[in-house]
């Protein structure tokens, strides 16, 4: 084997590695309170199970990290952020502030909350769905912060589990819906880095 033969076939090797690493699962990670564990319903029901079924059956190399916490507010979401959020993490989609306001927070603190964790995403660059539920929009929010934005809205009764605050899997099932185009955005761009 001469050595322009061997240079050919090294070269070759190398691009195969390149490829193979580039092709690496995007990693989500969905943050959020009792909306996003999935509340009342079985743990492969909830969004971020339903979400990633949906984006492989859609031929996307993706996990879903369910980093949901029944009664987690904002601010405690600052204090536990190292833990929810893997290194390799590529896209966050936040979910917060009902509970904040709940326990007493006004908007101007939800809002200071939710910018200080997208802040701290962005800083290790991670690109950000934020999610408004309960009747709080945060699109501006996530306009001013660079991050992509989907509000749940379902009707009442026929979508929430028993308790009437959840929802159950058909409701999870269209809120998937609703924010796959956004989260497809996201995991291309992420695929693309």
């Amino acid at each position: 084997m001469n050595t322009a033969t061997r240079l050919l076939i090294a070269i070759a090797f190398l691009i195969a590695a390149v490829g193979v690493a580039s092709a690496r699962p995007v990693h989500i990670v969905a943050f959020g309170d009792s909306l996003t564990s999935g509340w009342l319903v079985p743990h492969d029901k909830a969004y971020p199970a339903q979400l990633q079924a949906a984006l492989r059956k859609r031929g996307y190399d993706v996990t879903v990290k369910n980093a949901g916490i029944a009664g987690d507010t904002a601010a405690h979401a600052l204090k536990r952020f190292d833990l929810a959020i893997d290194p390799g993490t590529d896209i966050c989609i936040v979910e917060f502030g009902i509970n904040d306001r709940r326990s007493g927070a006004s908007m101007a603190q939800v809002r200071a909350r939710l910018t200080a964790i997208v802040h701290a995403l962005h800083t290790r660059r991670i690109q950000v769905l934020l999610v408004g539920a309960g009747g709080l929009n945060f699109s501006k929010l996530a306009k001013a912060n660079d991050a992509l934005y989907v509000e749940w809205k379902l009707p009442p009764h026929k979508y929430r589990a028993h308790d009437g605050a959840h929802f159950n899997a058909e409701g999870y099932a269209i809120v998937v819906g609703r924010m796959l185009p956004q989260v497809e955005d996201l995991v291309q761009r992420a695929a693309r880095q």
